[in-house]
């Protein structure tokens, strides 16, 4: 059984989310400030983390900091803060997607099953997915090049994974929103899909000006190669 952590302060919503998830078969636990989530973060290993940001005792993106370097865990954001720039903050640091309150609880839930599809869970650990020297192995999510080991965060891993799923296609930042962060597309959201492209290029050892493996179609997306193979520019 999928195991939730709710972190919230609200008693009705925790208290709502924690009897919704469970009448949907998820093991809940819930908690009411950010220190004790953390402690059940470390102590129970849960299988995605909902998180508030209005906390009594800690700012829930500090904590949100604080769980991304202790565990590598799904975390959705639950909040009543809908502005870009807030949302913006929330993505780059981690968060793996972004609910605004009031929501329903098959909203929660299908954004969980998403999270948890694009971490690989119950995958195949032996289907990993080949691109020239690159290898990226969706159940154990390891990404190598040239047998290396790529120290990927969270977002990087999922970008590279579904790139490498369609290699070859162009896939546009409105599909890579979509898929990766479960967000339409907005100015800010784009520019956050810029930058963890440039982080990942960065760690493949390639440039916007001289790719590799990463390659941007102008207005269009962008697409993942074998810089040796067929579908090289």
């Amino acid at each position: 059984m999928v195991s939730i952590l709710v972190i919230e302060d609200d008693d009705a919503i925790r208290a709502a989310v924690q009897r919704g998830l469970r009448e949907r078969d998820f093991a809940v636990t819930a908690v009411g400030t950010g220190i004790a989530g953390l402690e059940v973060v470390l102590r129970e290993h849960p299988d995605v983390v909902l998180l508030d940001l209005g906390l009594p005792d800690v700012d829930g993106l500090t904590l949100l900091g604080m769980i991304r370097t202790a565990v590598d865990v799904p975390v959705i954001v639950i909040t009543a803060q809908d502005d870009d720039p807030t949302m913006v903050r929330a993505l780059d640091a981690g968060a793996d997607d972004y609910v605004v309150k009031p929501f329903g609880t098959d909203q929660v839930a299908a954004r969980i099953r998403a999270v948890l599809r694009r971490g690989g869970r119950g995958a195949d650990p032996s289907a990993a997915l080949r691109v020239g020297a690159l290898s990226i192995d969706p159940g154990t999510r390891v990404a190598t090049l040239d047998g290396r080991r790529l120290d990927l965060a969270r977002k990087e891993f999922d970008l590279l994974l579904l790139l490498a799923s369609r290699a070859g296609q162009v896939v546009s930042k409105r599909e890579l929103l979509a898929e990766v962060w479960q967000q339409g597309q907005n100015y800010g959201a784009e520019r956050t899909v810029d930058v963890h492209l440039s982080w990942l290029r960065r760690k493949l050892g390639e440039s916007a000006a001289a790719p590799r493996y990463l390659h941007s179609v102008r207005g269009v997306g962008v697409r993942l190669v074998d810089p040796d193979g067929p579908d090289a520019p």
